[in-house]
């Protein structure tokens, strides 16, 4: 298969920094976004110019099954299929509405599935793929206030897990990249104090850098399919 990798959520965040990564790496790419148009088309130009790799920018809402099946009737096949959207909510769970838990797992879990369910076939076909997805130390541990956010990534990683053992037998590895505390407006509502709390509990003594992330997606993408239905933690030690 060619060096064709799909990301999610790219606009921003460690969405930019794994497409960054990749076209330094040599792969063309696709990137969609749900907002940021303007400035992922802006990204996949700098990309284009710099590189001279392909990257073409969409525009798709991927927790909605239809926009998916569209966004692939007009792309190339990715050879490595990157799950990075998500969103977070912070706030008691009583205080959820029913939309707000829906947009979450909608957009943090079941569209993991739907992109899945688009690419596999094609990686059946070749004998070959990479997916990796973004998911967070929160599956594992659990946040307070972050009730939906965790149980979504709890079941990305059950997902992750289970979809490595269906796949493994076709040549197609599935493993999951668990952040820990990193630099991005995910985090931005946290206080310089919040911040310092934080930090302090974590080893490395700092918060982590989209690029670090990135780093570690690119090797999985570029290393052996018998490395597979790993959650691989990226915190600074932190859990």
């Amino acid at each position: 298969m060619s060096k064709n990798a799909l990301i999610t959520g790219a606009s921003r965040g460690i969405g930019r920094a794994i497409a960054i990564e990749f076209a330094r790496a040599g792969y063309d790419l696709t990137l969609c976004c749900i907002k940021n148009i303007d400035t992922l088309k802006l990204l996949a130009k700098d990309l284009t110019d710099t590189y001279k790799v392909k990257c073409k920018a969409f525009q798709a809402d991927v927790s909605d099954p239809e926009a998916v099946r569209s966004l692939f009737s007009k792309i190339e096949p990715p050879s490595v299929l990157i799950n990075n959207a998500g969103i977070s909510y912070v706030g008691l769970v009583t205080d959820m509405t029913d939309d707000d838990w829906k947009h979450t797992i909608d957009t943090n879990l079941s569209s993991v599935f739907y992109m899945c369910r688009a690419a596999i076939p094609h990686m059946l076909l070749e004998f070959s793929g990479k997916i990796i997805n973004v998911s967070s130390v929160w599956g594992e541990s659990g946040a307070s206030m972050e009730v939906a956010y965790s149980a979504s990534k709890g079941g990305l990683d059950a997902f992750t897990k289970a979809l490595a053992k269906e796949l493994a037998p076709s040549g197609i590895s599935v493993n999951a990249v668990a952040c820990g505390l990193i630099d991005t407006d995910m985090n931005s509502h946290l206080s310089d104090e919040e911040l310092t709390d934080v930090v302090s509990d974590i080893p490395a003594d700092r918060i982590g850098k989209p690029a670090e992330v990135a780093s570690v997606i690119l090797s999985l993408a570029e290393s052996t399919n018998y490395l597979t239905g790993q959650i691989i933690k990226v915190d600074g030690g932190w859990m």
